[in-house]
């Protein structure tokens, strides 16, 4: 029998975002159980926090079912390497947290040991793939859904769901004020800031990254201010991806700063940011900062998910509020000038800045109050005694 008091605990995650839960978790879980031990897959977050780290999470952060492809050898090495710890190693407990193509293989792995799973931050059936739904029930022991609808959408279809609320909740405030950091940068009082984030996965910043960039350069045409430029540098990239995704070009083109630490502080410190759809949107409203969200993929990769897809938004800040709070740009209106369209609006003091204002604020309240990290943990050391 496991002993609860001293357990071994492997906990895998993705891409950039999965990591950072992934690391609250773990701190969450060692306040409960100072003895215990964390293994698994993630990237720089999760080692801070403790956890010994077998895969780097970064070598397999890709997004759509065409880019997947050209990763697969490394997916399935590290598929292998977590599959062989599991046989070996005998954690107590599999934490699985998003990724579902990667995290439900593992799962049936760990089910076939005898290894309990919870599954945190569940695959979005409700809004693809259904069909995994049968999978999820007979490989995971426990959900810790995030979303509000999410509890009553798997409860009524046989799992055993609770909603935890959400991470990002849990995030470590801003260390600066808005002031301080533009202080720390050396950011003049009268630059307008302007914030880029692309994502945190290659693909996304080849693809993105370019348009967001000549937006940015737009945009200096079109305002008095002049502007700062801010990019975050997440986790699971590096200055040089960056570089080789379009920044080494405009580096002497636009007054432009990457940051690899104190993220929301940036955020806090924009006018209004160009992003990515994905988590990010959601620390954007936290943060109370206006944003216009990007979605573009490879040709085949849309066109599979506009025929799987049934939402009527991609983005999640909308989807929580259950009404259009931010512009969503999808494909081939992920442009320069469609970007700076949208974006101009909510620079300035006005009835669309201020709308999206309130929008955010109505998102915030629906997120609930914080505490998923722990939460999650006192489920997982449930499981465990």
């Amino acid at each position: 029998m496991v002993n609860p008091t001293s357990p071994e605990i492997m906990i895998v995650a993705g891409e950039a975002s999965g990591d950072a839960h992934g690391a609250s978790l773990a701190r969450a879980m060692g306040a409960l159980a100072p003895a215990a031990s964390f293994v698994g897959m993630g990237g720089l977050e999760m080692r801070r926090a403790g956890v010994e780290i077998l895969f780097d999470a970064g070598q397999i952060a890709v997004m759509g079912a065409v880019e997947v492809i050209a990763k697969l050898p490394t997916i399935f090495t590290a598929l292998r390497l977590l599959r062989r710890a599991l046989r070996e190693r005998r954690p107590a407990l599999l934490i699985v947290i998003d990724l579902p193509d990667f995290n439900l293989r593992l799962a049936k792995q760990a089910k076939t040991l005898g290894i309990p799973v919870l599954y945190y931050i569940t695959p979005q059936v409700w809004a693809w793939r259904a069909g995994r739904l049968r999978t999820i029930r007979e490989r995971a022991d426990r959900l810790a859904v995030i979303l509000p609808f999410e509890e009553e959408f798997f409860r009524a279809r046989g799992l055993v769901a609770h909603y935890v609320g959400h991470p990002l909740l849990d995030q470590e405030a801003p260390k600066s004020t808005p002031a301080q950091f533009r202080e720390r940068l050396g950011i003049a009082e009268d630059c307008l800031c302007i914030g880029l984030l692309p994502g945190s996965r290659l693909r996304e910043l080849t693809s993105l990254l370019p348009i967001f960039l000549r937006a940015a350069a737009l945009l200096r045409q079109r305002r008095p201010e002049r502007l700062a430029i801010l990019i975050p540098v997440a986790s699971t990239v590096t200055e040089a991806d960056l570089d080789a995704a379009g920044l080494a070009e405009y580096r002497d083109v636009l007054d432009i700063y990457t940051v690899n630490e104190d993220r929301r502080a940036l955020m806090a410190a924009c006018r209004a940011v160009i992003a990515a759809s994905g988590t990010v949107a959601l620390e954007l409203a936290l943060c109370d900062t206006p944003m216009v969200v990007c979605y573009k993929v490879s040709l085949i990769t849309y066109l599979l998910g506009k025929m799987l897809v049934h939402v009527p938004h991609f983005s999640l800040v909308n989807l929580i509020a259950e009404k259009r709070i931010a512009p969503e740009l999808l494909q081939r209106e992920v442009t320069p000038e469609n970007i700076v369209a949208h974006l101009m609006p909510l620079i300035d003091d006005g009835p669309t800045r201020q709308t999206m204002l309130a929008g955010l604020e109505l998102a915030r309240t629906r997120l609930g109050a914080p505490g998923a990290s722990a939460r999650v943990a006192s489920m997982a050391m449930e499981m465990i005694c």
